[in-house]
C-alpha cells in the first residue's frame, strides 16, 4: 500500500490549472457520439471516468470495462441500448454491488433488452441495443439522478421522444438541470413542462464544436486549502472556471464564503472561462448548517474543512453518499476518529458535529477505492503536518494531477518514507498513462 505523508507550506500562493469538467465531458460525449459528429469537444477532462467513455466509444468491444466509473456505467448503458449490436457491460468488484435496477427497468419499460449477467440489480449488463419506440415513464426523484440524466440524453433519439415524471421529492436538480442545458446546446429540445415533469421532443441532435469549461468540484479542494491556510494572505489563482456555471458543485464559492474564503472573477462576463481568484475574508459562521440534497459531492470537503475550522455543523441531504464509490457517510465516520473527531450520522442521510473529541491516531487516512476520501482530507494537513494519505493514486478518478499541482503549491511530502522527488512523479505518471 503506497503512503504519502503531507506537510503544507507556511505561505499558500498559486496558480492551478484545474482539469475540465468531469460532469460535463461525459455528457458531451454521450450526446456527442448521439449526434454523429467527427470532432470531438474541446478540454475533454483527462480524469479515468472520462477515459474509459473515450474508450468505449473509440473501439465499442462486445465486453465494455468501465472499472469504478458509475456516471459511465449509467450513461453507457442508456446509449448502449439505442446502438446496434450486444455489448456486455461490466467494471470493478465495487462497481458490481452498485444498485443498476431502477435504470434498467426504466429502459426496459421503454422497450430497451438488457439482461442481468449476474446478481439481478447490479452489472454485469447484457444489452442488446435497437430503436426504441419512448413515451411515457415515471422514476423516482429521489434516486441518483444519473439514472434521470441518462434516459434524458438518450430521449431525443427515441421514436416519440420521452415524458419524464419525477415522483417523490427530487434531488441533485442542478446536474437534471445541467443535462437540459447541455442537449439544448446541441439542439434537442428538452424542458421542464411543470416541477415534476420533463419532456424531450423527438428532435436529433445536431453536431457542432463544443468546449468543456473546468471543473467547480476539483476547485472545492483549493477553496478548502485557502480555508485551512494559517497564512492569512493566503491565495489560489483557479484557471477556466465559468460565473454563472451550470455546474452544481459551483456553489462552492457560495457556501466557502462562509468559511472565510472569497471568490474575485477575472471579469463580470457571465458564461466565460476565466481565472478566478481566492483569498481569506476572515468571517466565519460559528456554525454550518446545509442540505446538499443538490450538490452531495461536496459532502466530503465540507465535513473535513468544518472538523479542521472547529466549526460544528449538521449537514443533510446525503442519502446518495451510500451508494458512491464507497459508503461516503461510513467511511468520513471512521477517518475522522483517526483524526480526533466523533461524528455522527442519523437516518442514513444526515452528517453532524457537535465538538465531540476523541484520541486521535497517527493513522494514514484510508481512501476506500474512493478519489473524493483522498482529495477531502489531504487539505488536512494545513492541520496536521505528515498527515497520511493510504492509496492516494485514487484521485486520478476524477483529478489525475492533482499531487503535481500540491507540489506545485509547495507542499512537502513523502512517498512509502522517501522524499517524494520530481523523476518520481513522473515515473508515477507514466505508469498510469500505460495502464490507460
Amino acid at each position: 500500500m503506497t503512503t504519502y505523508r503531507l506537510t503544507a507550506p507556511q505561505r499558500l500562493d498559486t496558480t492551478v490549472d484545474l482539469p475540465a469538467s468531469k460532469s460535463i465531458s461525459n455528457r458531451a460525449l454521450i450526446i456527442h457520439a448521439l449526434s454523429g459528429g467527427d470532432t470531438l469537444p474541446q478540454n475533454i477532462s483527462d480524469c479515468d471516468d472520462t477515459e474509459v467513455i473515450v474508450e468505449a466509444l473509440r473501439h465499442m468491444p462486445e465486453e465494455i470495462n468501465i472499472k469504478a466509473a458509475g456516471t459511465a456505467m449509467r450513461f453507457m448503458t442508456a446509449y448502449l441500448s439505442l446502438i446496434p449490436g450486444t455489448h456486455v457491460l461490466t467494471g470493478t468488484e465495487r462497481m458490481k454491488h452498485r444498485p443498476i435496477g431502477t435504470l434498467v427497468d426504466a429502459l426496459r419499460q421503454l422497450g430497451a433488452d438488457i439482461e442481468y449477467v449476474g446478481e439481478q440489480g447490479f452489472p454485469p449488463l447484457r444489452i442488446t441495443g435497437k430503436s426504441l419506440p419512448g413515451g411515457d415513464l415515471d422514476m423516482a426523484g429521489c434516486i441518483s439522478s444519473q439514472y434521470i440524466s441518462a434516459m434524458l440524453i438518450i430521449g431525443p433519439m427515441m421514436e416519440r421522444g420521452l415524458r419524464l415524471h419525477l415522483t417523490n421529492d427530487i434531488i441533485s436538480r442542478p446536474y437534471i438541470d445541467l443535462t437540459l442545458w447541455m442537449m439544448g446546446e446541441f439542439g434537442a429540445d428538452a424542458k421542464w413542462v411543470s416541477a415534476d415533469t420533463i419532456v424531450v421532443e423527438p428532435k436529433p441532435y445536431k453536431t457542432r464544436e463544443y468546449f468543456i469549461e473546468n471543473d467547480w468540484s476539483a476547485a472545492s479542494y483549493w477553496y478548502e486549502m485557502v480555508a485551512l491556510s494559517d497564512d492569512p494572505d493566503a491565495t489560489v489563482r483557479l484557471t477556466g472556471l465559468t460565473d454563472g456555471s451550470k455546474q452544481g458543485d459551483s456553489v462552492t464559492r457560495y457556501i466557502f464564503s462562509l468559511l472565510g474564503v472569497k471568490t474575485l472573477f477575472e471579469t463580470k462576463k457571465q458564461g466565460v472561462p476565466q481565472t478566478v481568484t481566492l483569498k481569506r475574508n476572515g468571517r466565519c459562521v460559528p456554525k454550518l448548517e446545509y442540505d446538499f440534497v443538490n450538490s452531495p459531492d461536496l459532502a466530503q470537503t465540507f465535513v473535513v474543512t468544518c472538523l479542521a475550522k472547529e466549526i460544528p455543523f449538521h449537514f443533510t441531504g446525503l442519502a446518495t453518499l451510500k451508494i458512491k464509490e464507497t459508503d461516503r457517510i461510513e467511511a468520513l465516520k471512521r477517518e475522522a476518529r483517526k483524526l480526533g473527531y466523533v461524528v455522527e450520522s442519523r437516518n442514513d442521510c444526515e452528517l453532524l458535529w457537535n465538538g465531540e473529541r476523541c484520541e486521535p491516531s497517527n493513522e494514514g487516512i484510508d481512501t476506500y477505492e474512493d478519489h473524493r476520501m483522498a482529495l477531502a482530507f489531504a487539505p488536512f494537513a494545513m492541520k496536521r503536518p505528515g498527515l497520511g494519505i493510504n492509496n492516494p493514486q485514487v484521485v486520478s478518478k476524477s483529478y489525475p494531477k492533482f499531487w503535481e499541482d500540491v507540489k506545485a503549491a509547495g507542499f512537502k511530502f513523502t512517498v512509502d518514507g522517501l522524499q517524494f522527488t520530481d523523476d518520481m512523479l513522473a515515473s508515477r505518471s507514466d505508469d498510469r498513462s500505460n495502464q490507460l
